[in-house]
């Protein structure tokens, strides 16, 4: 687990851009392994929707481990976990990671608890350093992402929060994160002042209006995740089946573009981690 944490680390420091892409099952991290990208997250809210729940923690930290240790298994690249705000315990949700056999961890500074959005910068870095001495005591340099969800919950657009993230996420660093996170930025010129301000690796989210890789590469940034994004298009996908099958009494998306039974026995029939 050493050698996979070192790994995951160092392909936050190296261009090219790392591309961090996010599974919510075995068959899904399987299918991002198989096209060759050298590491593997998890979406805590694709799990939390293929395990019947909503996102936001609605899903505890037992089960949602359960389904890390899954995808772990199911690979040989290294695994970062997304954990939310840490299930109210961050000590034991250090521990269930590295239980479960990831090597990387996303710690939001979301509170999920009502008339509280956010836990105040000093707050997370306690926080973050509780994870950070769960894992020493464990010998393994967990890969420690620190997320702040501040562009997700700004409600006064006049207010320019690209400050106070760069203040939180320098906060953070100091506090032992090893890279940054800011989700729902998507502007180029944000994108950049935050990539030169911030003292650590700066991650961001695909969706609508993010620049493509190799902009983002220019601006400064060091890692692109994709979220629940992939499981998200899976899901619309499944909807289309459902309504061509149901409207149409026809199945052609199911016998167009499709993986081949072959292959997919093929790609699930061998050995994990």
């Amino acid at each position: 687990m050493k050698n996979k944490a070192a790994a995951l680390a160092k392909l936050h420091h190296a261009p090219p851009l790392f591309v961090l892409p996010n599974a919510w099952d075995a068959a899904s991290a399987r299918v991002f392994e198989d096209a060759g990208f050298p590491a593997v997250g998890t979406t805590s809210a694709g799990i939390a929707y293929a395990l019947g729940h909503a996102d936001r923690q609605k899903i505890g930290l037992a089960e949602m481990a359960e389904a890390v240790g899954r995808i772990a298994r199911a690979v040989q690249v290294p695994v970062s976990a997304d954990m939310e705000a840490g299930y109210g315990d961050v000590a034991r949700a250090v521990s269930a990671v590295l239980d479960a056999g990831a090597v990387g961890m996303n710690l939001e500074d979301a509170t999920h608890e009502r008339g509280r959005a956010l836990f105040t910068p000093d707050e997370q870095a306690d926080r973050i350093r509780e994870a950070r001495r769960t894992a020493d005591a464990r010998g393994i340099p967990l890969v420690i992402n620190a997320r702040t969800d501040l562009f997700l919950v700004a409600e006064d657009p006049g207010v320019e929060p690209v400050f106070e993230a760069i203040e939180r996420l320098n906060v953070y660093r100091h506090a032992g994160a090893d890279c940054l996170f800011a989700p729902g930025i998507t502007d180029k010129l944000r994108i950049e002042a935050l990539a030169k301000a911030v003292r650590g690796p700066l991650n961001v989210l695909a969706g609508a209006g993010t620049p493509p890789v190799a902009e983002l590469e220019l601006l400064g940034v060091a890692c692109l995740s994709v979220g629940s994004g992939p499981m998200r298009a899976t899901m619309d996908l499944t909807r289309r089946i459902a309504n061509e099958l149901r409207e149409s009494g026809t199945y052609t998306l199911i016998t167009g573009e499709t993986l081949p039974y072959a292959d997919a026995n093929r790609l699930m029939d061998r050995r994990g981690s």
